[in-house]
């Protein structure tokens, strides 16, 4: 079977370029479970309910096509094919942060058909840890949903220095963290939407901070 023609707007606008490359449905979510570090495809169908097989696998060709992403094989006893951000894909972070928060207004109540991961939060609760002054450090988050980790210090914005690590991961962190937040989602939900601090969210008792890290340090200050 031969590629898919690529489509393109054919403008010569830097906006109708970028949406060239990731305007697609799917597209911009599979980056952010990718964020997360090398996936396998049967762990991002698992984490991205309502796409079908076909499309999903068609994203990710396109994608490679684009310079979004690679796939490589695991060596044994893994042996498996997982899919991974080139720096150009991980230079959507900010991007997701971005569209993140132009959106969170638009979460409202939960649906019963919504879908929900822990690790969706993961990334507003970077751009709240930046705004705190959170500082670096790696930060397990518990909610009810399931909890995950992330790294305070790809809340810049930025990832130079860290292209071959992940911003946030799945599960208690890989080591003592250096704060662990406990809080739930309504309480992400606010943050994501700017109504509360998360310094403030401490200090109200919606955020649970214990940890004797720097980050749990910042957000206990007063």
């Amino acid at each position: 079977m031969s590629p898919r023609p690529r489509r393109s707007y054919d403008q010569y606008c830097s906006a109708a370029r970028a949406l060239d490359a990731v305007g697609d449905r799917w597209t911009l979510l599979i980056v952010r479970e990718l964020l997360a570090g090398p996936r396998r495809y049967t762990d991002l169908h698992a984490d991205l309910p309502g796409v079908s097989t076909d499309v999903l696998a068609s994203r990710l060709k396109d994608m490679e096509r684009e310079g979004l992403t690679t796939r490589r094989r695991l060596p044994p006893p893994g042996a498996a094919y997982v899919y991974e951000l080139t720096a150009r894909g991980r230079g959507l972070l900010p991007v997701l942060e971005a569209l993140g928060a132009w959106g969170a207004g638009e979460l409202g109540e939960r649906r019963p058909t919504d879908a929900v991961r822990a690790h969706w939060f993961a990334l507003p609760l970077l751009r709240a840890l930046r705004e705190a002054g959170a500082g670096e450090g790696l930060v397990e988050v518990r909610l009810d949903e399931g909890t995950f980790h992330l790294y305070a210090d790809a809340a810049a914005g930025s990832v130079e220095g860290r292209a071959e690590e992940p911003v946030y991961g799945e599960g208690s962190a890989p080591g003592e963290p250096d704060a662990r937040l406990v809080l739930d989602a309504a309480t992400c939900v606010a943050l994501g939407r700017g109504e509360i601090a998360l310094r403030e969210a401490v200090r109200d008792g919606r955020v649970e901070v214990t940890g004797d890290g720097a980050a749990a340090k910042a957000l206990r200050e007063r």
